[in-house]
């Protein structure tokens, strides 16, 4: 029986690359994965997006001495590679605890402190990119189902409440005409990332998309393209937002300010 990739889950994925799935339905996703580059890039997002690495490695940059970690370095075996070349979560951490025992990541936070401010503010919008790149690959297919009856909706909110530090409800995320399909929590750059995914009978696939804002500060709302989809992003003290999807811009910003009010009621 063939795989839909239209209908491979995150959940199956994320499955997979934690080596949970039966051996013959992994076999069959390598497979897919081999011949459709859509299957191979949500793969290769979810592989990276999903590991909290800053978090997880800061406290042995700052309580190893260089000594200490170039011995360590030498003693780290390579990581096997895990099925046809893809590599499991715990492979790739341990590929990150190597880098990181080299001193990679300090070398690149001495090299921040030297970027231009236009650099920087490029890099503050990595995660807009990052989103659009994996929402370009959803279908009406993706988001297909019934929708999440308002309690569960709320069971995942209060999950979502506890990891992301902001009030949600089915009402205030809400869109007109637009179908709540679920929500999920992703990782970038070691903070949350949630994803409120819905679905336009109209335009197709739209999603919410929240994430801390460590460095604070208001961002008045501002519009961009990415991926031929419409993106209207703003920032609250704590918190960025970007709705994205593939209505008209005028209609996006609309959804966009409907949401912000809600969002700091």
């Amino acid at each position: 029986m063939s795989i839909d990739p239209d209908k491979i889950t995150d959940e199956e994925i994320t499955a997979f690359l934690d080596g949970e799935l039966p051996p013959e339905e992994a076999a069959r996703l390598e497979a897919l994965a081999a011949q459709d580059p859509r299957v191979a890039e949500r793969i290769e997002f979810l592989a990276r997006a999903s590991l909290a690495f800053g978090e997880a490695f800061a406290p042995l940059l700052d309580a190893a001495p260089h000594d200490r970690l170039a011995a360590a370095l030498a003693a780290t075996p390579s990581p096997a590679p895990a099925r046809n070349g893809w590599l499991t979560r715990r492979s790739l951490v341990g590929a990150m605890a190597a880098s990181l025992l080299a001193g990679i990541v300090a070398d690149r936070a001495l090299v921040r402190l030297s970027v231009p401010a236009a650099q920087e503010e490029d890099e503050a919008s990595e995660w807009r990119k990052a989103v659009a790149g994996y929402m370009s690959l959803y279908t009406r297919e993706t988001l297909s189902g019934p929708t999440p009856s308002p309690q569960s909706q709320r069971a995942d909110f209060a999950f979502i409440e506890q990891r992301l530090g902001l009030s949600l409800s089915p009402e205030a995320v809400a869109l007109p005409s637009a179908e709540y399909r679920r929500a999920q929590i992703l990782s970038y750059d070691g903070q949350p990332l949630v994803q409120i995914a819905y679905l336009d009978p109209e335009t197709g696939p739209m999603a919410l998309c929240i994430t801390a804002h460590p460095e604070g500060g208001r961002q008045p709302m501002e519009s961009e393209r990415r991926r031929g989809m419409n993106v209207v992003y703003w920032s609250s003290a704590d918190h960025a937002f970007m709705l994205i999807g593939h209505a008209g811009p005028e209609r996006m910003k609309d959804l966009a300010t409907g949401l912000a009010e809600r969002l700091s009621a």
